[in-house]
């Protein structure tokens, strides 16, 4: 069995390390990737993850926060959306924004599921495990196209 990856697409340092941190104290040792903007979310897909062009599989679930700098968080989910090979990839937007339109949007443009980043830690551990449960051992991968 191939162990599923995370592709996690957040550019503020604490919230990246807190979803690590809560990623490793629910006990889930997949390799989790960081892209800290937009641009680098779309290039570690389009290159699977490695910068020398060697094809990699893509991640079982990109964790897409939506306030990025370069490319915004809606605008790496068009991408993802428009390209055959990564079209049904699955996408979490995992974010502290509570605008309607946000949520509204992230649909429209195919999100799988929008999560809104909870202040506590406690909270976030429970949202780790859930997304951990559901998206690494529950969730069926499609299959590689392109």
């Amino acid at each position: 069995m191939i162990q599923k990856s995370i592709l996690l697409v957040e550019d503020n340092p604490d919230d990246a390390e807190l979803t690590l941190r809560a990623f490793r104290k629910n006990n889930f040792h997949n390799d989790i990737y960081l892209a800290r903007d937009g641009a680098e979310a779309i290039e570690w897909l389009s290159a699977s993850g490695d910068t020398a062009g060697r094809s990699s599989p893509l991640p079982a679930v990109v964790l897409l926060d939506l306030k990025l700098p370069k490319v915004d968080g809606l605008g790496v989910l068009r991408r993802i959306r428009a390209e055959e090979r990564t079209r049904f990839l699955p996408v979490v937007i995992l974010t502290s924004s509570t605008e309607d339109k946000d949520l509204a949007n992230g649909y429209r443009l195919g999100a799988n599921s929008y999560v809104r980043k909870p202040v506590d830690f406690g909270e976030f551990l429970k949202v780790a495990l859930h997304l951990g449960l559901y998206w690494l051992v529950l969730n069926e991968v499609p299959p590689p196209r392109g």
